[in-house]
């Protein structure tokens, strides 16, 4: 039989009050090393929320949180990136003036050696960029020079510069909200294509979507929230599409699933 993959990030009873709305109620989670997790449910579920106490943008009334066993307590994303766990916002946020290894390291500039080029603040161009081409051929990214404006991008190409910045510094985790929206086809399977990258260099991914053809694609196992919980997590190859459909909308009750669709 084989042994349980290790548990990277959980959450136990988190509770999320705005005034007397409930957004959360008494989440738990649980990603695993080595996967692609989605977390999908309902206008309403939670899922939103569940993401940005993970995330630090968010901190739950109650509850707790553990990262490799131990108990964490972010007040901000900051302290989230500090623990190795980055997140990409649907709005992206990149620069688009900006070059493509200027976004990679924003925020994160590096410095030339020697004191005072770093009293100086005297960025390190050469090594930016050295080091943007070697991460971008490392996930296979196709992009002809790392010196043109993110802006000349097309928006496929803009989503992988923000997972490809995630993924360089992330060492924990990397979660996703809503990457392929507003993506064509095409574009849309060159991000799932990176997505999987992540995952296959040990990097386990959190993928928020509505987009079901896609978590089935790619996930490795699904969080469905519900009504401000974990309704069921199940594993989408031994689940019909629709049943998780109705799972998530309160058609089916978890337990009416066979013993193989839980995950």
């Amino acid at each position: 039989m084989n042994a349980q993959p290790q548990i990277v990030m959980q959450a136990r009873g988190l509770v999320k009050r705005y005034g007397q709305v409930t957004a959360l109620d008494g989440a738990d989670f649980e990603l695993r090393a080595g996967e692609i997790l989605a977390v999908i449910g309902d206008n309403g579920a939670g899922k939103s929320s569940l993401i940005k106490c993970l995330s630090g943008a968010t901190i739950p009334d109650e509850g707790e949180i553990f990262l490799d066993g131990q108990p964490i307590h972010f007040k901000s994303p900051m302290d989230a990136r500090k623990s190795g766990i980055e997140t990409v916002y649907q709005d992206l946020a990149v620069a688009p003036a900006m070059t493509i290894a200027e976004n990679l390291f924003l925020g994160r500039e590096l410095c030339r050696p020697g004191w005072l080029a770093q009293f100086l603040r005297l960025l390190d161009k050469k090594k930016m960029l050295e080091e943007s081409i070697s991460r971008m051929n490392d996930l296979k990214v196709g992009i002809r020079s790392m010196t043109q404006a993110v802006e000349t991008l097309s928006g496929g190409q803009r989503q992988c510069v923000a997972v490809a910045r995630a993924a360089a510094f992330a060492q924990h985790v990397v979660i996703m909200d809503e990457p392929t929206a507003a993506l064509g086809v095409k574009e849309g399977n060159m991000v799932l294509e990176l997505i999987r990258r992540v995952r296959d260099k040990g990097l386990p991914v959190v993928l928020i979507s509505h987009n079901m053809p896609h978590v089935f694609e790619v996930a490795d196992r699904i969080h469905i929230a519900r009504l401000g919980k974990r309704a069921a997590v199940v594993n989408p190859k031994h689940i019909s599409m629709s049943d998780t459909v109705a799972v998530m909308t309160g058609a089916m009750s978890a337990d009416e699933l066979p013993q193989a669709a839980h995950a």
